[in-house]
């Protein structure tokens, strides 16, 4: 693995410990009867990662390019492999941004920073849609791993073939050339 995969895999796991903290709140919000209790956690929760100094946002935006430079810079080696493990892998991480540009900041600002036209429904339906994106942003995160996984599991297994065939070529040779030396 070199430092190009590192960056991915760094970046996507980054973002998916960051995810799977959120869903500690996201999992109440989506699959559990609301209460106000659920409520109030869940504001509480997304006002405190809102309001998080600029260095954690900062951090949080330079692992988003971080992740990007790493997959385009496995793109420049221009084999099956990278069309295939890698162009989808750039594909599905820039789903992931859209996901965050689209679905994520903008609920984020409704739920902490409501406009005066917003209700406190319009405020817990934003949550809920924002508990919704970031689990759909785990799922992308996951399939990227997996591709890369699945294509460093090819690389290796393509590896043993062609050592494969080329012991079984040295073989040949040496049955040839033994049977070279029989005839003289």
């Amino acid at each position: 693995m070199g430092f190009r995969q590192g960056a991915i895999l760094a970046s996507c796991s980054f973002f998916l410990g960051v995810l799977f903290i959120c869903y500690c709140v996201d999992h109440r919000i989506l699959h559990q009867e609301l209460t106000e209790e659920i409520v109030e956690d869940g504001f509480q929760f997304y006002a405190t990662f809102f309001n998080a100094p600029p260095a954690i946002k900062a951090l949080l935006h330079g692992f988003i390019g971080f992740g990007i430079l790493g997959l385009v810079a496995k793109l420049q080696k221009w084999d099956e492999s990278a069309i295939f493990f890698d162009g989808s892998s750039l594909v599905a991480y820039i789903f992931g941004i859209s996901v965050y540009l689209a679905v994520t900041i903008p609920n984020l600002r409704t739920v902490v920073t409501p406009a005066d036209v917003d209700t406190r429904g319009d405020r817990i339906e934003a949550m809920q849609i924002l508990a919704a994106g970031n689990t759909i942003m785990m799922v992308i995160l996951g399939a990227i791993l997996v591709l890369q996984g699945g294509q460093e599991y090819a690389r290796r297994a393509e590896v043993r073939e062609l050592a494969k065939i080329e012991e079984e070529g040295q073989k040949a040779k040496g049955k040839a050339s033994a049977g070279k030396d029989k005839e003289e």
